[in-house]
């Protein structure tokens, strides 16, 4: 109509996304540079940086690697996000939520075949104890760790306390010299909430007793067990965290018209964080090479 001009917007990339998935990534980053110098740092103290073989050296499982391997996705993850975002580069974003896409994946893959080979990963999981409580005093972030997990699922051993007997200082052969030998690691203990100091020798010579009298000293069920039980527990939640990420991932997400005020918000299950992060992040990715490339296209 004459005297009426139509204003067309060219398209433009949104700053609210863009330095939002900026500032997440810079944390995400800082926190992975984090990871990283702990577990080298950790690694230095005990010379394995030094002498590389001393890595297969341990009977057991090093702890550190999780620092290592953590810290170095996370910082790999928040370069390309954080540089990604800042300099609108949709190879590096792109890259972005593919890995964060791919370790989703990885996760519910585990989380799969977990379920379909239960026994195989009941029987991998025993091995893998045993072989660390054979190897307790001699890392001790290793006996850190199996200490927390004792403690935390009020278990002994990997079917029970007999299987400290794999441990030479804890086995109840005539010719072990050790003082905690046919006992457990203070960890095993059921703990006094009366005691203000922790007694780190209620386990010595409590194999010795017959098993009733151990069951008021000792956590006697073993930590394979113990943490089926905790999944089992938890099954309905990490349920619940899948189905929320499906529902995050196939609603369709408007984005011309304006949501409507009045209209409730809407309502869906309440993932765990780390799920929500990795797809929160995906979507931020998503939306900005959607706005580069629309952008783009107008040049």
């Amino acid at each position: 109509m004459p005297g009426k001009h139509q204003h067309f917007h060219e398209p433009e990339v949104g700053c609210c996304g863009k330095y939002f998935l900026f500032g997440f990534n810079i944390v995400f980053w800082a926190l992975g540079a984090l990871f990283l110098a702990i577990g080298l740092w950790a690694w230095g103290e005990k010379g394995v940086l030094s002498n590389i073989s001393a890595l297969t050296d341990l009977g057991g499982f090093d702890p550190v690697w999780l620092f290592v391997v953590v810290g170095g996705v996370m910082s790999v993850l928040g370069f390309a996000g954080c540089i990604g975002a800042l300099r609108e580069n949709t190879f590096l974003l792109k890259f972005f939520s593919v890995f964060l896409g791919l370790i989703f994946f990885l996760e519910l893959a585990t989380g799969i075949l977990a379920f379909v080979f239960k026994d195989w990963i009941r029987d991998q999981l025993n091995l893998f104890i045993n072989n660390n409580v054979k190897a307790y005093r001699d890392d001790i972030d290793l006996q850190n760790l199996i200490d927390f997990a004792q403690e935390y699922w009020s278990c002994c051993g990997a079917r029970g306390p007999n299987d400290w007997n794999l441990n030479i200082y804890f086995n109840c052969t005539d010719l072990n010299p050790s003082r905690e030998r046919c006992g457990v690691p203070f960890s095993c203990c059921v703990r006094d909430p009366s005691e203000d100091v922790l007694n780190t020798q209620c386990g010595y010579d409590v194999r010795l007793k017959l098993e009733l009298e151990q069951q008021g000293s000792i956590h006697t069920k073993g930590c394979v067990g113990q943490f089926e039980k905790w999944l089992q527990d938890n099954l309905v939640t990490v349920a619940g965290a899948f189905v929320g990420i499906a529902l995050l991932q196939v609603r369709p997400r408007p984005r011309m018209l304006p949501p409507d005020p009045g209209a409730p918000p809407p309502h869906l299950p309440l993932p765990h964080l780390p799920f929500v992060l990795q797809i929160f992040g995906i979507c931020l990715a998503q939306n900005l090479v959607s706005d580069i490339k629309a952008v783009k296209a107008n040049w």
